[in-house]
């Protein structure tokens, strides 16, 4: 299946969550390669290959690194998608980076996405809850636009 999707994560507010609604089903293997769970800014750096002097510059939750994530996540994956979550699920937060704020990166084929959303202070678990929803939505437009436009398959 040449045209299949290969699908691979790395997350770091959400904790795994992504990768394991993702691979809930029978037959995920087929598709989901890998998934990373980089918490810490040294694990991000370390597993990932996120420069060092990108957090410095941005801070680990910013569209940047996000970027970063997801770039490097599938090539180390060797998938044909990637997706990234990084943000401040709670409690705290400050006032340049306040709780509720994720950034997302996805990277399929030339197709390159970065954004961030504000959820707001709701929640440490609400806050998670709410990021893989958006990831997936995220993932599923801009796989199944891809998938109609280039003919592949989604296992």
């Amino acid at each position: 299946m040449a045209n299949s999707i290969t699908l691979s994560t790395a997350e770091s507010c959400t904790g795994g969550a992504l990768a394991q609604i993702l691979t809930s089903r029978p037959g995920a293997s087929h598709m989901f390669m890998e998934g990373f769970v980089v918490y810490s800014n040294e694990a991000k750096i370390k597993n990932l290959g996120v420069l060092q002097k990108t957090i410095q510059n941005f801070g680990a939750v910013s569209e940047e690194v996000a970027r970063e994530m997801a770039l490097n996540c599938q090539k180390i994956a060797n998938s044909t998608v990637s997706i990234s979550i990084t943000g401040i699920a709670g409690p705290g937060g400050s006032e340049n980076k306040p709780e509720g704020r994720v950034c997302f990166g996805l990277k399929y084929n030339r197709t390159s996405i970065a954004k961030t959303i504000e959820f707001g202070a709701i929640g440490r678990e609400n806050v998670r809850t709410k990021s893989v929803k958006y990831a997936l939505d995220l993932l599923l437009e801009t796989v199944t636009f891809k998938v109609n436009n280039e003919k592949a398959e989604l296992l």
